[in-house]
């Protein structure tokens, strides 16, 4: 508990010194941020490296491109120059929105799991009514490894509570008398255990073929749990 206080604190340590260095209407909703994030800890939430939060914190402040290194969920590494539009804290975790050169699309990495950050002399310009939190929580539930369709017997007005924020589990259009959950995922194992088992309504998953795989394998052990 000690370390885990401690790294809590070097993170704030960092973040109070951008702040205080950023203009006032930044540094405001820099500060709302930092104090709604520790307002809300989570089991499961992961600590950045301080330097590391601190060096993308004053990129995006003062909008230049940087050069991050990135290890995805499944091990791979890569490197790449993204434009640092801003460091978002979502229950226990922190994201950077961005805008990859390579790519051209917008991206979210976990800022725990970016290595070196090199800040270059390329300006940029964040979308001018750029809303952080709602760009990350639609980009949460696309642009993933794996695809997901799964289609609900009740109308969207129900289910949706289910699948939005905190879940970010993709995009949820109504379709007849129910609806259909579009997205994608990098963990379909997770996907299936702790969302879908969750949702409380009659669902079909249509794709893909990994979600299929991975709600098939949870209803088997579900089954066989209550076979005599």
């Amino acid at each position: 508990m000690a370390a885990l206080d401690a790294d809590d604190e070097l993170v704030a340590n960092a973040l109070s010194k951008v702040i205080r260095a950023l203009p006032e209407n930044v540094g405001r909703q820099a500060a709302t941020l930092r104090d709604h994030a520790s307002a809300a800890p989570d089991p499961y939430s992961a600590r950045p490296d301080p330097a590391t939060t601190s060096a993308l914190v004053a990129a995006s402040a003062v909008r230049r491109s940087v050069r991050v290194a990135y290890r995805s969920e499944s091990g791979k590494e890569s490197e790449g120059e993204v434009d640092p539009w801003a460091v978002v804290v979502r229950h226990g975790r922190w994201y950077l929105l961005c805008r990859s050169h390579r790519a051209d699309a917008i991206r979210t990495y976990r800022v725990d799991r970016i290595g070196a950050v090199h800040q270059t002399t390329r300006a940029f310009d964040p979308p001018d009514d750029l809303d952080p939190v709602a760009v990350l929580e639609e980009s949460l539930g696309a642009d993933w490894e794996y695809p997901t369709r799964v289609v609900f017997d009740a109308p969207l007005s129900e289910v949706a509570p289910w699948v939005g924020p905190p879940r970010a589990m993709g995009r949820l259009e109504a379709l007849g008398d129910g609806c259909v959950l579009v997205g994608s995922t990098g963990t379909p194992d997770m996907y299936a255990q702790e969302w879908l088992a969750r949702i409380p309504f009659g669902f079909r998953v249509e794709g893909g073929p990994e979600l299929r795989a991975a709600v098939a394998a949870v209803a088997a052990r579900l089954t066989a749990a209550v076979e005599s």
